[in-house]
Formats: C-alpha cells, sequence, structure tokens
C-alpha cells in the first residue's frame, strides 16, 4: 500500500513539474511573439491598436538633420494606425542636409492629407528644423525657441598656405576644368565661386517656396525673412512664421481638439534611439544590421 501511494505521489509531482515546464514555455514563446510583433510592425503604435484608445503620435526629431529613414518610418507608422487620429513632430534641431530634410518635409505633407499635424518647436528648430515644422497644418513654439534661420550653406576649406608651410603639395588628376572646383588645395576660382553660388541660390529658393507654401504666406514676404537671421519663437509669431506660443503639452492638446479626440488622447512616442542591451542581444540573434548613410555637402543650416 505504501509502495503504491509513493509511485502515486511521484507521478502528481512529475505531471506537476511537466506542466510548470509548459506553462513557462509557452510564456516565453508569447512574450518572445509579442516582442517581435509589436517591435517589427509598429512598437508601441501597434499596442495603442490592439489595446487602447483614440491617441496622437509624437515624432521627435533631434540633433542634427544628417538621415531621413527613421523619421520617415515613425510618420508612416502614424499615418497607418487607425487610432493614431493625430501627430505631433517635436523639432529640437539646429538643421542639416539638405535631401533628408525635403524627404522629411514631403513626407509630412503627404501624412498631412490623412491627419492633422501640429510642428512642436523646443529649444531650436532653425533652417532645415524650421523647414520641416513649415510643413505641418501649425507651429507651435515656446517664446525663447530660436528658430527663423531661412537659407542654405556650403562651407569649404583652403588649406594651400598651410600645405606650403609644411613643404607639401596636392595635386588633382581631372577630367574637365571644374571637377576639382572647391579643391582645399587651390583658391576657388571666379567661375567656380559663381557656379556655387548658382547651387546655394537654386536651393535657396526651394526652401522660400516650401515655406511660403507650407505658412500661406506671399513668396515676396518669406524672401524679405529668409536672410538666415535667427528669431525668438516671440518674434517668429509676430512676423507669421509661427502660429502660436506654448510647449509639447500644449501641441498635444491641439492636434487632439483638430482630430476630435474627446477626453485625455493617449500619446506615443517614436524617436530614433539606440538599442537596449536586450535588444541588441536578441537581433544580433535574429536580424540583419544596416549601416546608415550621411548626407554631407549643401546644408540648411
Amino acid at each position: 500500500m505504501t509502495m503504491w501511494s509513493s509511485l502515486r505521489s511521484m507521478v502528481r509531482r512529475h505531471s506537476l513539474l511537466r506542466g510548470v515546464g509548459i506553462l513557462f514555455i509557452a510564456v516565453l514563446v508569447l512574450f518572445v511573439s509579442v516582442f517581435f510583433f509589436t517591435y517589427l510592425t509598429g512598437g508601441e503604435t501597434r499596442v495603442l491598436t490592439l489595446f487602447g484608445g483614440d491617441g496622437v503620435g509624437v515624432v521627435l526629431l533631434e540633433g542634427t538633420i544628417n538621415e531621413s529613414r527613421r523619421t520617415i518610418q515613425s510618420l508612416k507608422q502614424f499615418g497607418n494606425a487607425e487610432r493614431i487620429k493625430g501627430v505631433v513632430v517635436r523639432i529640437d534641431s539646429p538643421g542639416g542636409g539638405v535631401v533628408p530634410t525635403q524627404e522629411i518635409h514631403e513626407e509630412i505633407r503627404k501624412l498631412k492629407k490623412k491627419k492633422p499635424v501640429i510642428a512642436s518647436l523646443g529649444g531650436m528648430a532653425t533652417s532645415g528644423g524650421y523647414y520641416i515644422a513649415s510643413a505641418c497644418h501649425q507651429i507651435v513654439a515656446n517664446p525663447g525657441t530660436l528658430t527663423g534661420s531661412i537659407g542654405v550653406i556650403i562651407q569649404l576649406t583652403n588649406v594651400e598656405g598651410l600645405m606650403q608651410k609644411l613643404g607639401l603639395e596636392g595635386y588633382n588628376v581631372k577630367s574637365g576644368p571644374l571637377k576639382d572646383m572647391g579643391s582645399p588645395f587651390r583658391p576657388l576660382s571666379p567661375e567656380g565661386r559663381a557656379i556655387l553660388q548658382s547651387v546655394v541660390d537654386s536651393v535657396h529658393g526651394q526652401f522660400v517656396r516650401a515655406v511660403a507654401s507650407g505658412r500661406s504666406m506671399e513668396e515676396s514676404k518669406v524672401r524679405e525673412l529668409a536672410d538666415g537671421r535667427i528669431y525668438s519663437g516671440e518674434q517668429a509669431m509676430e512676423i507669421g512664421l509661427v502660429d502660436s506660443l506654448g510647449n509639447m503639452d500644449d501641441a498635444i492638446d491641439l492636434v487632439a481638439k483638430r482630430a476630435g479626440i474627446e477626453g485625455v488622447p493617449q500619446v506615443i512616442y517614436s524617436r530614433a534611439r539606440d538599442k537596449k542591451w536586450w535588444e541588441r542581444l536578441l537581433f544580433s540573434l535574429f536580424s540583419e544590421q544596416f549601416e546608415m548613410g550621411r548626407n554631407w555637402g549643401l546644408r540648411y543650416q
């Protein structure tokens, strides 16, 4: 009798341990599945769509603008999420490369056709930062925000004098007389300067037209303001470059109102960031690593 009792007890313990093991594996599989589903198909946006109510997406655009892919990806995700009813683009940037700036600007123009988009300016939203803000339906700035600086610049360096002092000499083997235009080994020729100036003028004209279109202003008026100077948020509102003064919460309330959200909206943030250690561990096993290109040369800065 005792032997049979012991056997039954062992079987019960074995069944219990097996059940706990199966439960642990099931929970682990569920966790990994949810992680990859939310991370690869929209992160917090998907969680909101599945379990939450109507919300506002916030795209954080911080630092020098050297690439556009991640910001555009965030804009697209918010644009495709049914329960994200409006988007705030929070900008704290001195500007950056012309092409990535224009690409983000164009993506905001596309998003505006689907949902309200409000720009919230942080400590600085100058040059390319303002270029992007001008694409939004409205711009909210802090009174002390530095903004404006509507202009384009190409910066070159001539080291010919220094190289002569060091006894060094540089050579260019080129296919045409203007192929080494802007070379640091020789002075910029009048012809080369004229060509570069024409390029700057062309891109500056694109900037002016974009601001005039986005802000519903006369192009001639924007040209008067677009001499490269900066403005405070308060000054920018007085001259029509900004719509209202306030912080990011005010911008969130504004876009929620435009979107018809009742009550306090859920706020979902999306920003380019470095992966945490556990993300690096998981993705080193399951995904490729992509190099991010940078755009140098002409700059909205």
